[in-house]
């Protein structure tokens, strides 16, 4: 395992859940920013159990899990290209920065670990 796969990973793991947190939390900018896509607000927590899940998926494949890691990178990265294109879709291009971040950190982990397990 490399350091750069360890660190992109923790980093995407961290991002992840504290955005799931929040998520879950029903926090206002997160309903503001998903009120903007429109996404219901009743999507909210469910779309935060996806995050973690995402999240706890990565850090199955850093503890060895690899198939299980490269899985929840793929889901991930599915999840944020749906996130830009909602953003895209609905013009909120203000907001747009947050998922595409996202969306760097889950192709930069899902680039790692497929190098990882090479």
């Amino acid at each position: 395992m490399t350091i750069a796969y360890f660190v992109v990973t923790l980093v995407t793991i961290a991002a992840n859940a504290g955005i799931a947190v929040a998520d879950l939390a029903r926090a206002r900018f997160v309903l503001a920013n998903s009120a903007a896509v429109d996404v219901p607000p009743g999507w909210v927590p469910a779309l935060g159990l996806l995050k973690l899940a995402g999240a706890a998926g990565l850090a199955a494949g850093l503890a060895g899990w690899t198939a299980l890691g490269t899985a929840a990178a793929i889901g991930l990265v599915l999840f944020f290209v749906g996130a830009v294109g909602a953003h895209v879709r609905a013009r909120a291009l203000r907001t747009i920065g947050a998922p595409v971040a996202y969306l760097a950190l889950a192709g930069a982990s899902l680039v790692m670990v497929t190098v990882a397990a090479r």
